[in-house]
């Protein structure tokens, strides 16, 4: 019998921390393309077009698009086991639901 190890594979690092951080230190996102950027720093509450990158001349199909893309990288973060990446998916569902009731109207 001859044993063969399975190399493990390397940790995943973030090296400039997550959305939801950089959110939460007072920095403005700004969407450019498929994710927020920090751009400077602004007040401590942060509104839910700015978490979703939703820019005012966007129209509704953009805006659409933008919150299917968020809602399936976020949805399958909401049942993780790693609690930090699951608060940080719950808030931003929260924020996807408050965009698409001010664009779309009520569920």
């Amino acid at each position: 019998m001859s044993s063969k190890s399975v190399p493990e594979k390397p940790a995943r690092r973030i090296s400039e921390g997550s959305v939801l951080e950089k959110v939460a230190k007072g920095e403005k996102m700004v969407d450019a393309g498929k994710s927020p950027k920090v751009v400077a720093k602004t007040e401590k509450k942060v509104s839910a077009e700015v978490l979703c990158g939703i820019q005012p001349k966007m129209g509704k199909a953009e805006v659409g698009a933008r919150l299917k893309l968020l809602y399936r990288r976020y949805n399958r973060g909401a049942s993780s086991l790693d609690a930090k990446m699951r608060a940080e998916s719950e808030t931003m569902l929260d924020a996807i639901v408050e965009v698409r009731e001010k664009f779309f109207g009520e569920m």
